[in-house]
Formats: structure tokens, sequence, C-alpha cells
């Protein structure tokens, strides 16, 4: 597994530990689908619902790929070991990316505007001046809006263990100043 993709697991792990109780629960993804609908109060019931169903499709894998003593908790080493796995971990990333980047799609146009993105990304907990590297990486057209195809292959080249020196790795960038 490459550097960068060992740096990306690190954060998300981290981030998806939305309690900070140190292990990964069911809950964890409720709080954090939670915490990203509400960071784009304007986007409609049927997006919220996709985007909720990617994090719990997430979670499902998780805990029925990891969870071997099925206590409902993941532990680090646990999510470490193989969430990188593409055979076992694409198509909830697939849904998950897609649910995910399409929220931020409000008017239709297969485009996100860099507040609503930046709202979602502080959602789940990415540091401000990560977010803007990355929004720029994704070269914003004049209107400051990136397209949602983008940002999706963008997420799931995040979770991808062969990826490096991708717009995505800006995320888990020691944050600039």
């Amino acid at each position: 597994m490459r550097n960068e993709a060992v740096n990306r697991v690190k954060l998300v792990f981290t981030l998806f530990d939305a309690d900070g109780n140190g292990v990964l629960e069911s809950d964890d993804f409720d709080l954090m689908s939670s915490r990203v609908a509400a960071a784009v109060p304007g986007a409609d019931e049927a997006p919220k619902q996709a985007m909720r169903a990617g994090f719990t499709r997430y979670w499902d894998t998780l805990a029925g790929e990891l969870d071997t003593d099925q206590d409902g908790r993941i532990t680090y080493d646990e999510y470490q070991a193989c969430v990188l796995s593409p055979e076992r971990f694409s198509g909830a990333i697939d849904q998950f990316a897609a649910g995910f980047a399409r929220l931020g799609d409000l008017d239709g146009s297969g485009s996100v505007t860099r507040p609503v993105f930046t709202g979602m990304l502080r959602g789940v907990g990415f540091d401000l001046p990560n977010i803007q590297a990355l929004f720029e990486a994704l070269r914003p057209d004049d209107a400051d809006r990136i397209g949602v195809d983008a940002w999706e292959t963008e997420i799931r080249n995040f979770y991808a263990p062969d990826k490096a020196g991708i717009p995505a790795d800006l995320l888990a960038a020691a944050p600039a100043s």
C-alpha cells in the first residue's frame, strides 16, 4: 500500500470516528451523515437519503467484513487491515462517492459551488485549508464551481490503495496555513 494511501486511511478513520471514542460504530456513520446533511440545508430530501444510504452501506460493509466478533465496533487495526481492498469495498465506495458528491449539486447543473463543497467537507471534519486546496485542484470554472463527476471520481481515488499524487491527497496533507 502506498504511503499516501496509508495517510488517507489514518485520516478517514479519525474522521469517521465521529464521537471520538477510538473505534468505529454505526452511530458514528449516522452522526457523520447528519452533519453533512446539515451542511447542505438547501438539498432536496432524495439526495440527502442517497448520501445517508452511502454512509450506511459503507458501515454495513465494514461491519460485515471486519467485525468478526460482532461487537458492533471496528478498531483502527481492523480498519487498516483491509479497508483499502478494492475487491471488498468497491461497491460501497462507489455508492458512497455518488451519494456524497451528488448531494452538493443543488440545482441539478452537474456542478457544486465552493460554499457547498466547503460546508460538506467541513461537516465531515476536514481542515479548511485542505478543503480549499482540493477545490482549487479540481479546477473550478469561472463561476467557482466544480464538476460533480470530477468530485465523485476524486472521492473514489481517495480510497484507492494504488493512487498517489492525486488531488485528494491534499485532504490528508498537513494543513496549510
